[in-house]
Formats: C-alpha cells, structure tokens, sequence
C-alpha cells in the first residue's frame, strides 16, 4: 500500500477545506490600501500603522497586511470541524510536520479563535482554522463584490521545482483531486499547470512546473493570488481603476481554457500577481470537469502588458539561480 492509499483510510476532508485568509508581510501598507482598497475593490476594515485588513464578505478579514520588513505571506486554510481538522493533524502528525497551535493576538489579527500552523511546500506558512469571526454588517465592497461562500476565498498558483512532492502534498494532506491540466510556452519557458481542487471551486491550487529541466522564476512563495468577482462588470471596472492608480499589468483581460474564467493579473505590491476573475460557472458543474491536458492558458487575451526587458532578465537570472538551491519539501 503506498502513501497515498494510507492516508485515504481514514475520512476524506475534501469539500471540508477552503481558502479562509491571506495575510501579506510587507513593508508597503499604503500601497496595498490602494492596491486592495482603491484598485480590487475590497472593503477596508481595519487602517493601523502597523496592519491593514480587508473584507470581501461575511468574514471580518480576508486579507491581512501586516507592516515588516520582508516581504512574505501565509495561507489560512477553513475547515469545516473539529473532526476533519483531527483528521489533518493526524496525517501531518504521520509526516512528522511538526504543528504549532497558536490563539491570542496572532489569530485575532487573522479574524479567527484559534489557528493550527506549520511549514508547507516551498516553506509556505499554512494555517488551518475552524471558526472565523463575522463582521456586524455587510462589507462596503466597490460593485456587486465577490464569489466565496463553500468555493472560499479564492485560488493560489505556485511554482516549484519539485511538482511530483508539491502535488502529493495537496493531496494526500487536504485530498485534493486534479482537475484538468494546461501546457503552454510562456516567455520563451516551456510549462505544464496541474489545477487542484478541495471543494466546489474548479482549482484552489495550481502547481506550474518548467518542462525539461526544472526551474523557478519567481521570487515570491506563490506566483499569483486569485478572488472571483460577482460580476464580468466588476472585472471592467477593477481593471480600469487599476490603470487609472498606476498599477502594472502583468497580463491584459482574457479568458482561461479550462475554468472558463475572464479575468486580468495586475502586479501586486508585494511582487507576486494578483488575477481578479469572473465565471458563469456553478458549483454543480464541478465534477464535471474532463481532466484533460489543455493547449494554451486561454481562449483569448490574456496578452503581456506592463512586464519590461528589466523584469523579463530578472526572471531568467532568478530561474537560474533556482537551479543551485534546495527546494523544501515536507516530506
């Protein structure tokens, strides 16, 4: 019997898990409270000197800024019980990950009683979560808001060196199932996308790997951070506000293959890419997904728009040197 099959004697969690919260360390708060704020559209809940919080629904906070001197971030995963959390600790236990419990002002700056935190893939911070806070009233989103609910808050996208290790995680930890796949030639860079889901939503992580011999060109933990809008106005509207702040777009509106989704990626303040998307899909169509191999990560669009040569060199210095360190892997 191999690791997977192991891990799937005892109940499944899957449906059971969502994306809950982002919390961003960086020095730049004004410029992610015009970024989130002025540019996505997201509700300003808490303005510090040294955080900021953002709503996007129900949830008193959905993403975190907190002021420091790196730039760095943590994913809070919701689970739905106490059991499906035992459940997860137990399989982390099995790994040896070691889990740290932590409450107090740590997990209220996160919106939350308490949280269960250890180190992923890449040496992501991953935090687990049962019972976020609620806010009072509705949040005072710009539009018609935003797409959470079951699907959570929305998707992260990851490069890595080791896709084999990354995949095997999600799966065997949250047992998230593949959803389809897309190769494409980006950047002159050959690379193949796997999308996983743990819930309704058609991916809530997707793991981009070169093909051939293997690199990262990205110097932030997660490539990109994806919320859905409620409405294809929305994405118009967002997409302008942006260039009117002065926003760099990494990639212009267009539509993906697989999910559908019409949706832009501006260049967050932190560095890495923040898409802003709308589907008319719905929750029933979920399982319905082929998992097939996809050619090209969009129907239409999509196209480079604000990446400089600057920024194209810094990608290939950085993939380069990726090849001469030691990607982490829990197990």
């Amino acid at each position: 019997m191999n690791a997977i099959d192991v891990q799937r004697t005892t109940s499944s969690v899957y449906g059971a898990v969502r994306l809950g919260y982002v919390l961003v360390e960086s020095p730049r708060l004004a410029e992610w409270k015009r970024f989130a704020g002025d540019g996505i559209g997201m509700a300003l809940a808490e303005d510090g000197p040294s955080d900021l919080a953002f709503r996007t629904d129900a949830h008193a906070r959905r993403l975190i800024v907190r002021k420091s001197a790196l730039e760095d971030l943590s994913l809070g995963w919701q689970v739905d019980s106490p059991a499906a959390l035992d459940t997860i600790l137990a399989r982390l236990a099995a790994h040896k990950v070691a889990v740290e419990e932590v409450g107090g002002e740590e997990a209220a700056l996160r919106g939350v009683e308490r949280l269960w935190r250890f180190v992923g893939p890449k040496k992501q911070a991953l935090e687990l979560f049962v019972e976020p806070k609620l806010a009072a009233g509705p949040a005072a989103v710009r539009g018609e808001g935003f797409v959470t609910g079951e699907r959570g808050l929305g998707h992260v996208a990851i490069t890595t060196r080791k896709p084999e290790a990354m995949i095997a995680f999600w799966r065997q930890i949250f047992d998230a199932k593949v959803s389809d796949f897309i190769e494409d030639r980006i950047g002159g860079v050959d690379l193949k996308f796997t999308f996983l889901r743990v819930n309704s939503r058609h991916h809530s992580i997707a793991v981009a790997a070169t093909k051939g011999l293997a690199m990262d060109p990205f110097t932030t933990k997660i490539q990109h951070l994806e919320m859905q809008a409620a409405t294809l106005n929305d994405i118009g509207e967002a997409y302008r506000r942006c260039r009117e702040l002065g926003f760099k777009i990494a990639m212009a509106v267009g539509q993906h293959t697989n999910d559908r989704d019409v949706s832009f990626y501006a260049v967050s303040p932190s560095g890495f890419y923040f898409e802003l998307g709308w589907s008319s899909e719905s929750d029933s169509e979920a399982e319905a997904w082929p998992v097939v191999t996809h050619k090209g990560i969009s129907v239409w669009g999509h196209k480079p728009l604000d990446q400089t040569f600057g920024d194209k060199l810094a990608q290939m210095r950085y993939g380069v040197a990726s090849l001469f360190r030691t990607e982490y892997s829990p197990f």
